[in-house]
C-alpha cells in the first residue's frame, strides 16, 4: 500500500463514507469491520443506517469488536458516547452487557446514577466493574498521596532546634536571620534556627471533603472517594466524607471500603450547599488545624448569601477552606461563576483540579501554603 493510499484510507475511516465523503476508498476485511463498529455510533443523521438498536446481545457483541480494534482509551470514549448518544442506559442493568464493557471512571458515574434502580441480577456485576476500577485509581493514586501528605506534615511541624542539617529550614532559617546578615562577608550568621520537628502519632489535622452528587459531578465523586479513603487510612488526618444533593448523608463510617461508599451516593437531583456546609461545620473541631474541601459546580439551590456567609466565618476562624469545581481530569463543568467570583473575593479560589495534581494541593493547605497561589502556578483558577 502506497504513502497515499494509506492516507485515503485514514480518511475513508475518519468521514464514514457516503456520496459526499470523496476519498473513492473502499474498505475490507478488518478496516470494514472497524467501520462498521464506528458507524453504529457515528453515523446517526449522516445518511447511512448506524445506531445499535435495543438488543443487549447485539450491544455486547459491538462492545466486544471496538476493544479487539481498537485501543483500551479509545474503548472508553467510544462506549460513553454509545451510552449517550444511543441512550443505552437501560442495557447497562444487564449482567452480560457489563461483563462486556471496559471500566472506566465515566462508567462507574452511570451505573451509580442507576443504582436505586438496579436489578438484583446486575448488582454484582456492577459492583465488579466499580471495584475494578477503584482497585486500579488505588493502585495510580495511593502512593502519590501517602507521600505527598506525609512529607507536608513533616514540614508543617517546626522546631528551633532541628536535629539533623536535613532537617533545618534554610528559607525560614534565613529569613529569621536577616538582622545578622555581614555585608563584608556577604553572608548571615544564624542565632537562631528553624526545621521541621519529627511528625507525631496524634492526629495533627482535621480533613473534611463535602462532595455535590448531582449529576454533572459523577467523576468527581468516585475520585474523591478513592481520595476520602486514602486520607482516612492515615493516623495523622481525622478525615470525613459528606455527599449531599437536597439533603446531607455522612459516609465517614464506609471509608474503609471506597465501593461501599459509592454505592452509599445518589447522583442526581438538587443541590443545597448550604445545608452541607452548616453540617460540616458541625464536624471541624480545630478550626486552625481543619481543611475544609467543597466539590461542587457551586449551583446553589439553597440559601446563597447564608452559604457565603458560612464560608467567611470558616475562613475567618482559621479553617484552610478548598473549593474545586471538579475533581477529574476533564477539567471545569458548567459553574456558577458569580458563587465562584464571589468566594475569590474572599479570598477563596474555585478552581477545577486534576486527580494527579490532588496529592500536592492538599499537601499545599497541609502546610499552610497560599491556595490561591498554589492554584495559579499549576491550575487555571475560574472565578
Amino acid at each position: 500500500m502506497t504513502e497515499n493510499d494509506e492516507r485515503l484510507r485514514r480518511w475513508r475511516l475518519v468521514l464514514g463514507g457516503g456520496d459526499a465523503e470523496g476519498t473513492g476508498c473502499g474498505l475490507e476485511g478488518v478496516d470494514a469491520r472497524m467501520d462498521a463498529a464506528l458507524s453504529a455510533v457515528y453515523d446517526q443523521g449522516g445518511g447511512r443506517e448506524g445506531g445499535l438498536g435495543a438488543s443487549a446481545p447485539r450491544v455486547a457483541r459491538w462492545l466486544g469488536d471496538i476493544r479487539t480494534y481498537f485501543p483500551s482509551t479509545v474503548v472508553q470514549v467510544m462506549q460513553k458516547d454509545a451510552i449517550e448518544k444511543l441512550n443505552l442506559t437501560r442495557l447497562l442493568l444487564e449482567p452480560e452487557m457489563l461483563e462486556a464493557v471496559e471500566p472506566d471512571v465515566h462508567l462507574v458515574g452511570t451505573l451509580l446514577a442507576l443504582n436505586r434502580v438496579m436489578p438484583d441480577q446486575a448488582r454484582e456485576s456492577a459492583r465488579a466493574v466499580v471495584r475494578k476500577v477503584v482497585d486500579e485509581l488505588e493502585r495510580r493514586l495511593v502512593q502519590k498521596t501517602r507521600a505527598a501528605v506525609t512529607g507536608a506534615l513533616d514540614r508543617s511541624a517546626r522546631t528551633h532546634r532541628p536535629k539533623r542539617v536535613a532537617d533545618i529550614d534554610w528559607d525560614r532559617t534565613i529569613r529569621a536571620n536577616l538582622k545578622n546578615y555581614l555585608p563584608e562577608k556577604n553572608t548571615v550568621v544564624p542565632s537562631r534556627l528553624v526545621g521541621y520537628a519529627r511528625r507525631q502519632r496524634s492526629v495533627q489535622r482535621e480533613v473534611v471533603l463535602c462532595i455535590d452528587q448531582s449529576g454533572s459531578m459523577a467523576a468527581s465523586v468516585v475520585y474523591s472517594s478513592v481520595f476520602g479513603a486514602v486520607l482516612a487510612s492515615m493516623r495523622s488526618l481525622r478525615t470525613s466524607l459528606v455527599v449531599f444533593d437536597t439533603a446531607v448523608v455522612d459516609l465517614t463510617d464506609q471509608l474503609h471500603d471506597p465501593v461501599e461508599l459509592l454505592f452509599g451516593t445518589q447522583l442526581g437531583g438538587g443541590t443545597d450547599i448550604n445545608r452541607a456546609i452548616a453540617y460540616c461545620q458541625g464536624l471541624i473541631t480545630r478550626p486552625t488545624d481543619s481543611i475544609f474541601v467543597l466539590i461542587s459546580d457551586l449551583y446553589e439551590g439553597g440559601i446563597r448569601e447564608e452559604m457565603l456567609r458560612r464560608v467567611a466565618a470558616m475562613t475567618q476562624a482559621g479553617v484552610q477552606v478548598i473549593v474545586l469545581l471538579a475533581l477529574s481530569d476533564e477539567g471545569a463543568p458548567f459553574y456558577d461563576h458569580e458563587n465562584a467570583a464571589a468566594l475569590a473575593a474572599m479570598g477563596v479560589p474555585a478552581f477545577a483540579c486534576t486527580p494527579d495534581a490532588f496529592p500536592d494541593l492538599m499537601a499545599a493547605a497541609i502546610e499552610r501554603r497560599d491556595i490561591a497561589q498554589w492554584a495559579e502556578r499549576h491550575i487555571a483558577v475560574s472565578g
